[in-house]
Formats: C-alpha cells, structure tokens, sequence
C-alpha cells in the first residue's frame, strides 16, 4: 500500500480510537503530514472524530487552504499547520478539549507526568493564553494562521500545550505515538488531581521523563496498543499489513 493511502487510514484510526477513548468530543481532530510533500497535511473536513471516514480526509497547505475540496473545513485547521510549519520534526498533530487537564490550564499547578505510561508528554508543558497577544475579545478559538504561529511558538520543543479555557493541542513524529500519548495524557491528569487531594505528589523525576521519551513509539510493544484501540473501536480493516 502506498504511503499517502495509509497516512489516511491512519487519519481514520486515529480519529475513531480518539472518540472512543474519549479524548476528543464532536470538536477534536487530528492530522498527519503529507508523507511525501511536507508542504501540505491532510485532516478530515469538519466532522465530528467518531464520523470521520476515507471519504472525508482533506489535503491542506500549511496555511489553511484545502486542495481541491470546497466542503467546510475545521475552523481551527491552522493550529496544524502552524504546528508543521515551526516543528520540521513533527509529523502528526492533535487538538482537543479533553475536560481533565482543564485545571492545569486555569491554575498556577504545573501538569507532569505522575506515573509511566504518561511519560511521554514530556516534563515541560506550557500554557498558551489566548488573551496575552490576540485581547479578551476573541471567542478562543484559534482561528487564523497568526494565532495557530503563537501557539506553536508557545509550544516550543514541547510535546503537549494546553490553552487556557480550551483544552489542549500536542505534536509527535507517529500516530502510534501521537494517540498513544493522548490516551494517557488525560489519564495522567485525573490521577495527578486524585493524589493532590492525599497529599504532596511524587512524580517521574526527569531523568524517569527522558528515558520513558526515548521509547520507540513505533516499537512491536507501542503497535499492540495501536492494533487493540483500531480494533476495539472498529476500524481494524484499515490497519496496515504488518500491524494485523
């Protein structure tokens, strides 16, 4: 199979895992890169992630202009292409609400990785406030290419940025690792809200975070993951050969 016919059941995947994980609500999405003109992404139309199918995956450039496709596309589109334009690196992109790491984002509490499967996220997680460059007049969405540079920009080297009020977007070089880490980023956040509640928090030290980010996210142990969420969430077909 071509690369270009995979990154885009990849989309699907993603997207089917993410709904079903309840990572993203009827607003979240995620793209991939174009494997083969790093100029350009695909994403889905505007559709909820639970919905998404081949038939609704659109070609960008990084500026936030479809390819050929005249159907409404996510408003907030520009936060990936922002994201592939500061980060050569990075290869897949997520944005999305989910409800747990809300806190960190409206609170001085710093969000870190408190136990090994959220490692991944990083020991480093800025917080992007809208309101610091674009004023309290805007609906916080990112809505233009301007704004989706200065979330990148506060995002950095970073693996994960959360947005004030919003919730959050991250950036990694796979989808396996992409969804990985998305799955347990929430995950990490209501486990770091029930210890603080017991008393001081013993997190992954940086040294526990550097070697849990060295780990191959396309590794045979992190494709398990990525097989049994396609598959449990009902797009198993669209696995590529070696990961069935």
């Amino acid at each position: 199979m071509d690369k270009v016919t995979q990154a885009k059941r990849d989309i699907v995947i993603a997207n089917r895992i993410l709904a079903m994980e309840g990572v993203v609500d009827a607003y979240g999405h995620v793209s991939v890169r174009h494997p083969e003109d790093p100029g350009r992404f695909f994403i889905a139309r505007s559709l909820s992630p639970e919905l998404v199918g081949l038939d609704d995956i659109v070609e960008y450039t990084l500026d936030g202009k479809a390819i050929g496709d005249t159907r409404p596309p996510y408003l907030e589109r520009y936060i990936h292409g922002a994201m592939y334009e500061k980060r050569p690196d990075v290869t897949n992109v997520i944005h999305a609400h989910a409800e747990a790491t809300l806190p960190f984002g409206i609170t001085n509490v710093p969000l870190r990785p408190v136990f090994h499967m959220a490692g991944a996220i990083g020991g480093t997680i800025p917080v992007w406030d809208i309101e610091d460059k674009f004023g309290d007049a805007t609906n916080m969405l990112v809505t233009n290419r301007e704004q989706g540079l200065d979330l990148a920009e506060c995002l950095g080297n970073n693996k994960v940025v959360l947005m004030r009020g919003h919730g959050f977007s991250a950036v990694h070089t796979s989808f396996v690792g992409l969804v990985t880490m998305s799955v347990y980023l929430p995950s990490n956040a209501r486990v770091l809200l029930e210890a603080m509640k017991l008393g001081e928090v013993k997190g992954l030290s940086d040294n526990e975070i550097a070697t849990r980010g060295k780990n191959d996210p396309n590794s045979p142990a992190a494709r398990r993951g990525w097989r049994y969420w396609a598959t449990k969430a009902g797009v198993g077909e669209l696995l590529s050969d070696a990961d069935r």
